[in-house]
């Protein structure tokens, strides 16, 4: 795929918001382990509510579609996790010029304007165990792909984000309740960086199964 239309992608933040809703057990777990263990019931009721939004509009424009998706994560999460995540769609398309159709380029850079957005309102940087370290990683691979191919470029981001939980387990937490158990949560993975692995293997995994139906 070498573009993607607000049609488009729109079915893909319905996919995202379904793979995410289906890893509630799972970042239930993780979060469990070092925090307050709602991470997964937040990201449920996250895309939950994203679903229901989208579902039920129309939209002309990509830029509209991830402001809606903000909003919706914003209105219904609530605490640190909707307040970065929600600035994970919306920070992208702030003061980006209207557009139906976005190529990997483009969309890269929005999610560049993103990462700056979400580090200016959460103050978080790599290292810190936080959404970041995959968010970050994830966002470089896209910049430094050269080709034009949303599946490749999202297949790029996931491997990178994955990376990037996987990073997690050595560091100390310095945001969030898992703070609190410095050392202690040295070994464990951050709730929030899964979250983003997910969100980025769910893009991919839908771009290559439009390839598919269409090759």
């Amino acid at each position: 795929m070498k573009t993607i239309c607000t049609e488009e992608m729109k079915a893909m933040l319905l996919f995202i918001a379904d793979r995410v809703m289906e890893s509630k057990p799972m970042l239930t777990e993780v979060d469990s382990r070092i925090g307050d263990g709602d991470h997964g019931i937040g990201m449920e009721t996250g895309f939950r509510a994203v679903k229901e939004v989208l579902s039920g509009e129309d939209f002309d424009t990509v830029n509209q579609l991830f402001r809606q998706t903000g909003i919706a994560m914003l209105n219904s999460m609530g605490g640190a996790s909707g307040v970065v995540f929600s600035t994970m769609f919306m920070g992208g398309v702030k003061g980006m010029q209207d557009t139906s159709q976005i190529d990997t380029q483009a969309f890269a850079d929005m999610m560049s304007r993103s990462l700056e957005a979400v580090q200016k309102r959460g103050g978080a940087r790599r290292g810190d165990k936080t959404m970041v370290d995959a968010l970050e990683p994830a966002c470089a691979a896209m910049s430094e792909y050269q080709g034009g191919d949303f599946g490749e470029i999202f297949c790029r981001a996931a491997e990178a984000a994955q990376k990037g939980v996987e990073e997690t387990k050595r560091y100390a937490a310095k945001f969030g309740r898992a703070k609190s158990l410095m050392e202690r949560s040295i070994g464990y993975q951050d709730a929030g960086a899964t979250s983003v692995w997910i969100i980025f293997r769910a893009a991919a995994d839908w771009c290559l199964k439009k390839e598919a139906e269409e090759a």
